[in-house]
């Protein structure tokens, strides 16, 4: 369920209940995700639906009772020995800070514990404060830092590699 305040009431206290449900992404959604990023982040994400069919990852998709995804993220099983690692986690900018992306992680991490592992890892840009202190709200502790870098296709449909330092954080599940 998602809850939140309703402005355009006026009236703080007003709140919207909105069912949801966690399932597999599938190739299909994939036109009904091109708030999560370039069409060139699709084709990756496509690219990891392939992976998903061989066990390797698993690719969430929060949903409405329309089966609408609005917030969408990995969890790759071959990254980091023992652990799962949760990454490209996404929710519809107009729903964030409504609790999607906590529902989003509680699935991935019981993703995690389903196959036997005890640990969930993230590698999170520095320069974004909102998704460091939602990790840490819900335990993720840094324990390095780490360069990164991956094709990112600007307005203008050029793509061009972006590099940048990420915290790599861990959570026992």
């Amino acid at each position: 369920m998602l809850t939140s305040v309703n402005p355009s009431r006026g009236s703080v206290g007003s709140s919207v209940s909105v069912r949801l449900r966690v399932r597999d992404l599938l190739a299909r959604d994939l036109p009904a995700c091109t708030w999560s990023g370039s069409v060139t982040h699709l084709r990756h994400v496509e690219q990891e639906l392939v992976r998903a069919t061989a066990g390797e990852v698993d690719y969430l998709a929060v949903c409405t009772a329309a089966d609408l995804p609005v917030a969408i993220g990995g969890v790759d099983y071959r990254a980091a020995e023992g652990a799962g690692t949760l990454w490209q986690l996404a929710v519809l900018p107009a729903l964030q800070g409504h609790g999607l992306g906590t529902l989003l992680i509680g699935a991935a991490e019981q993703r995690i514990r389903d196959r036997g592992l005890g640990r969930a890892e993230l590698a999170v840009e520095e320069d974004n404060p909102r998704a460091l202190a939602l990790y840490e709200r819900l335990g993720y502790v840094a324990y390095g830092r780490v360069p990164d870098a991956w094709d990112a296709e600007g307005p203008d449909g050029a793509v061009r590699r972006h590099e940048t330092m990420c915290v790599l954080m861990r959570r026992d599940v």
